[in-house]
């Protein structure tokens, strides 16, 4: 499908990384659990039927955990370093960046490694419809995606308060207020906390990265 894939991701660096999850696992776990969520997101996006995949990305890869996985995983990528002030303007800039093929553009982050190919597939076809915009939910009031064909709608991101309880709402109201028509995708847990894992953990797949990091912090917690 002529749609391009674009991964908005931090290099999970410990001290870093997920610093909610370290208050209760420590840095370097937190970030060997970010790390292998983004390598389930990248195997996923690989698979998926998208016409053109681009990661923009922030961080030093060379300090991260798993750093030689991710840099073999990116290779099939397009790598951009995220551009602007704040995580709004971010967002807005890396969709505008990768927009520059002219195709519709899929926005997901590295916080849902239950993503499933068939769920991507779904999003990029929606995308395709004329006028389509699509948008994904989570479970705590964000959103994990974001597909938009009109580059210009991502300046409603700047109208948006990001991680907090209404993040999603706000974003599908200044969306609207552009004249977006908005289709929405199956809501999804992304992993922020403690809580989150063994519920996301246990939606992913038996070969996931992430499934078998948590199950290997699990039992480390245990001992």
């Amino acid at each position: 499908m002529k749609v391009t894939a674009l991964i908005v991701a931090k290099a999970p660096v410990p001290g870093l990384a997920k610093t909610r999850l370290a208050k209760t696992l420590g840095d370097d776990a937190a970030a060997d659990i970010a790390a292998a969520a983004l390598l389930d997101t990248l195997d996923a996006v690989s698979a998926a039927d998208f016409d053109e995949r681009i990661v923009a990305m922030t961080g030093d890869l060379a300090q991260a955990s798993r750093h030689e996985n991710i840099t073999a995983a990116l290779a099939s990528y397009i790598v951009i370093p995220q551009r602007g002030d704040g995580f709004a303007e971010r967002l807005r800039y890396a969709h505008e960046d990768a927009a520059a093929s002219g195709n519709p553009v899929f926005q997901i982050g590295m916080d849902t490694p239950q993503v499933t190919v068939t769920l991507l597939n779904e999003a990029a076809t929606r995308l395709t419809e004329p006028g389509r915009t699509v948008l994904g939910m989570a479970e705590d009031g964000g959103w994990w995606g974001l597909g938009i064909a009109d580059p210009a709608l991502a300046r409603g991101l700047l109208e948006v308060t990001m991680s907090s309880p209404t993040t999603g709402a706000d974003t599908r109201r200044a969306l609207e207020a552009l004249g977006a028509d908005i289709v929405a995708l199956p809501i999804l847990r992304d992993v922020d906390h403690a809580s989150d894992l063994d519920i996301v953990a246990a939606q992913c797949l038996g070969s996931s990265s992430f499934r078998g990091t948590v199950e290997q912090v699990v039992r480390h917690q245990q001992r």
